[in-house]
């Protein structure tokens, strides 16, 4: 178990390679989803904080939204390379846009940040290794009547518990068996939607790539990362609750496997 603690998958390669896929079409559909879910045509006049920005693409998507300050910073040094990279491309010369390396876990780093009117961390705190500590951490970051937009693991049960030995199985293998692994995994699941389909089910999440992102390379991001854990949606709207927040907008996957969105009014 305790080599199992020690696995931590390197998001920001995969998003490096998720980079050279980005066009028009995804840089839309990311702008329409975070304006869908935080109910808000424009970030004109706010400040918004990218917690693990990944490859970027939705502090791209704030900057583009009229925000007045995007500051963006993640765990993963290759990550914030990629957030970077999408900043020298599209707006090279502004200066609200600020990018670090930082982890939500290191209080010390969070306290100088300050507070914001939207904080924004997609699946990410439950990569953390103790999303819970992360789950508090970003609430000092929110301005009052902030909104704080998070994403994260449905709790399944004894179907987590199986999502996690195949991902600790993924980052375990050699390198060049990590494509084949990804496409069986994928082809299973496909095939599995396509009968859940024809009888008119639909027992998973809607794929990341509404959210512009590429529907392969979500796939290697499910599979590969970790830590990894859950939380079902009551927990995290009780937890927040109690902290002074209200839940105004939750999209859930009912009982399957993916990420519940929550944005909380604080």
């Amino acid at each position: 178990m305790s080599n199992n603690k020690k696995i931590r998958f390197e998001f920001g390669k995969n998003w490096n390679k998720f980079l050279g896929t980005l066009d028009e079409n995804k840089i839309d559909a990311a702008l329409k989803s975070l304006s869908e879910m935080l109910a808000l045509q424009n970030l004109s006049g706010k400040t918004f904080l990218d917690i693990g920005s990944g490859s970027g693409l939705f502090s791209l998507s704030a900057i583009k939204l009229g925000a007045k300050q995007v500051y963006s910073f993640d765990y993963d040094l290759n990550s914030v390379e990629c957030t970077k990279k999408l900043k020298e491309k599209f707006f090279p010369d502004i200066k609200n846009w600020t990018i670090e390396q930082g982890s939500i876990l290191d209080t010390d780093y969070i306290n100088r940040l300050g507070q914001f009117d939207i904080v924004y961390s997609w699946g990410v705190l439950h990569h953390t290794g103790d999303m819970w500590k992360a789950l508090e951490n970003v609430i000092p970051l929110i301005k009052k009547d902030g909104k704080l937009f998070i994403a994260i693991y449905n709790d399944q049960g004894f179907i987590s518990k199986i999502w996690k030995i195949i991902k600790i199985i993924y980052n375990k293998l050699p390198n060049f068996l990590k494509p084949l692994y990804v496409l069986i995994i994928i082809s299973i699941f496909e095939f599995k939607h396509l009968l859940a389909g024809l009888f008119k089910q639909k027992k998973y999440c809607s794929p990341q790539s509404a959210r512009g992102m590429s529907k392969y390379y979500d796939w290697v991001d499910w599979l590969g990362g970790y830590p990894f854990e859950v939380a079902k949606p009551g927990e995290i709207i009780s937890f927040y609750e109690k902290k002074g927040f209200l839940i105004e907008k939750l999209k859930t996957c009912g009982n399957g496997y993916g990420n519940n969105e929550f944005v909380f009014v604080r």
